[in-house]
């Protein structure tokens, strides 16, 4: 019974501390920050505040919200988390379209191309469809449970990712595994055409960006990982092309204890991945990389680093590719009042034709933000920077263990692993109709 009662606080560990997250508008009209089971939205063309509506019908986030994401066109938004809800909000009015239920705690959500589909994970490993009424589709339709589409046996999917043509869709694990699944034209039906299998990490893969210059159409995927460094893949035929160690810079940066190897927690990049900005756990500030696509090469070009303690939990750079929009902050954290607090920074970004990695990036004060300090009060829960900083002093080492708890394969002793077998809720209910014979 010990045993048991382990495994169940193992579990609250892993959930009790969520990242913020941070996702811009493809056309940088607006930004949304998600901190616990809260979404702070501030709209970046009108200069203001936004509040958001629900005629969904279903309930609202109850607990942290572990992913979001916008559309390629920016129409449509998903918010997805521990509630196992999933929510799709139109752009134009910031109103909730369609809530679904879900089975299990959702871990990654995404969008497809065209806007018809919204694909999520949840915790058992299992990728989930639902489709949108995009042409006045009936009612009936609409309140169909979502459809299994794949799913990674067992292990939990950190992210998920459509390709920018839309014809396929990217899955990784904390098993070290990312799938490349081909989207078909009736995802309903199930996706059961894989084009390959990228492996080579050593530890959860924890991030994706599809890039595609435009000498290379067919495109390329990067990666991150828990073993500290960026990939670059031939999706299509799972090959390693280029590694990139992080960590040993990370770690040479920060004054880190040497013995950890941080892992990259978010990348995100411009279209054609002339850039590339990638966060790492517990260090201060991004790393820029440089991708040589010709030479299949990858390298870090420039560390940018920031103020304090400020260590990005998740960054965003829009379609525009005119700023690099980070944010630092942990759900359930001590702070002043009912109101959770996060830290938001925002990067320049300026072609350099002369620079050997084509851009730059340059951290802006407070004040010369777009939205100064209006944004920061509604996305940051206050504008009191001193105040925020000093409550995020404790936050990166309760990410850290969050990671830790969630991502890190747990190792259990032989006999453990048997007791954990025969407790199984499946195996339990099984025997069930036994027990009355």
């Amino acid at each position: 019974m010990e045993e048991v009662q382990l495994g169940e606080e193992e579990i609250d560990k892993a959930t009790e501390v969520a990242p913020a997250l941070i996702s811009v508008h493809p056309f940088e009209k607006s930004v949304v920050v998600a901190l616990g089971s809260e979404l702070r939205v501030f709209d970046l063309e009108g200069d203001c505040s936004i509040s958001l509506s629900d005629d969904s019908g279903g309930p609202g986030h109850s607990d942290s919200i572990r992913a979001i994401c916008f559309d390629a066109s920016g129409r449509l938004f998903a918010s997805a988390g521990d509630d196992k809800l999933v929510k799709i909000w139109t752009t134009d009015s910031w109103c909730c379209i369609r809530t679904v239920c879900a089975d299990k705690r959702v871990s990654a959500v995404a969008i497809s191309h065209d806007g018809s589909f919204v694909v999520f994970a949840d915790k058992f490993g299992v990728v989930w469809v639902v489709s949108l009424d995009r042409d006045g589709e009936s009612q009936a339709l609409c309140a169909k449970k979502p459809m299994p589409i794949l799913g990674h046996y067992c292990s939990i999917i950190t992210t998920l990712k459509f390709s920018p043509d839309g014809r396929f869709v990217a899955s990784a694990d904390r098993d070290f595994k990312i799938r490349v699944t081909i989207f078909p034209r009736e995802p309903l039906k199930g996706a059961h055409e894989i084009q390959s299998f990228c492996l080579g990490h050593t530890d959860f893969v924890s991030c994706l960006a599809f890039v595609c210059p435009s000498d290379y159409p067919l495109g390329f995927l990067l990666s991150g990982s828990g073993d500290s460094t960026v990939r670059l893949w031939d999706f299509n035929s799972g090959c390693l092309l280029a590694t990139c160690e992080v960590g040993n810079m990370a770690l040479e940066s920060n004054e880190t204890d040497k013995g950890n190897h941080p892992a990259v927690t978010d990348i995100s990049s411009s279209a054609d991945g002339a850039l590339i900005v990638v966060s790492i756990q517990s260090f201060h500030g991004v790393m820029l990389l440089t991708c040589n696509f010709s030479a299949k090469s990858l390298s870090v070009a420039k560390v940018v680093s920031m103020k304090g303690s400020y260590v990005p939990t998740s960054l965003c750079v829009s379609s525009l590719a005119k700023h690099l929009w980070t944010v630092m902050g942990a759900s359930n954290q001590p702070s002043s009042g009912t109101t959770q607090l996060a830290r938001v920074r925002v990067c320049s970004i300026s072609r350099q034709d002369r620079s050997p990695h084509g851009h730059d990036l340059f951290v802006l004060e407070d004040n010369d933000t777009t939205g100064g300090e209006k944004l920061l009060s509604k996305l940051q829960g206050s504008s009191d920077v001193t105040e925020i900083e000093s409550m995020l002093a404790s936050t990166t080492s309760a990410l850290n263990t969050a990671i830790h708890n969630l991502l890190t394969k747990k190792q259990y002793s032989s006999e453990k692993r048997e007791f954990r077998k025969k407790n199984r809720n499946d195996r339990k209910q099984k025997q069930e109709p036994f027990a009355f014979r």
